[in-house]
């Protein structure tokens, strides 16, 4: 099982974006470092443009910028450091992926062009008292989704990395 670690600035980022999109959706994509076996910290996210009610739409246009800036400053380390997947709200729906989620998330992951060997998606939503309520599933290119660990906080092994914050 994947664990995905969201950092306080993380967490903060998300929550921001969370409250000012109100009901409707929004999201982007997640960068992030490779820490353990199967443990993972998000350095970077993108917030894209709103969507509407109960869709967003994902432009790559609208991040190639900040994946390249990242991959720039982790010194092109793709196996330490890349594209995770993706994150985007449901925020009148329970926060689990609906069959358009999984369709999108297996066309990422089993695009040959993109080269990945698994691709998260963190959906989230406000809570009743304005907390973070998300879940975490991982694709892999064999069409498998299986649902894994988001934890908020910070990582106490290697030493992290600081991109530019």
């Amino acid at each position: 099982m994947l664990t995905l670690i969201l950092p306080p600035e993380q967490h903060e980022l998300l929550l921001a974006a969370l409250r000012k999109a109100g009901r409707r959706e929004v999201g982007g994509i997640l960068m992030g470092e490779h820490v353990g076996p199967n443990l993972f910290i998000v350095r970077e996210m993108t917030v894209h443009r709103r969507g509407a009610f109960a869709s967003f739409v994902r432009r790559i246009e609208d991040a190639i910028g900040r994946l390249r800036a990242f991959f720039q400053q982790t010194g092109h380390d793709y196996t330490r450091f890349n594209y995770l997947g993706e994150w985007h709200s449901h925020p009148s729906f329970a926060p689990y992926p609906s069959r358009t989620d999984d369709l999108s998330m297996l066309q990422i992951v089993q695009d040959e062009t993109v080269g990945a060997n698994f691709a998260v998606l963190l959906i989230a939503k406000l809570g009743l008292e304005g907390e973070l309520v998300s879940t975490v599933h991982t694709y892999l290119p064999d069409g498998t989704r299986m649902l894994s660990t988001v934890r908020a906080g910070r990582y106490v092994g290697r030493t992290p990395l600081n991109c530019g914050r």
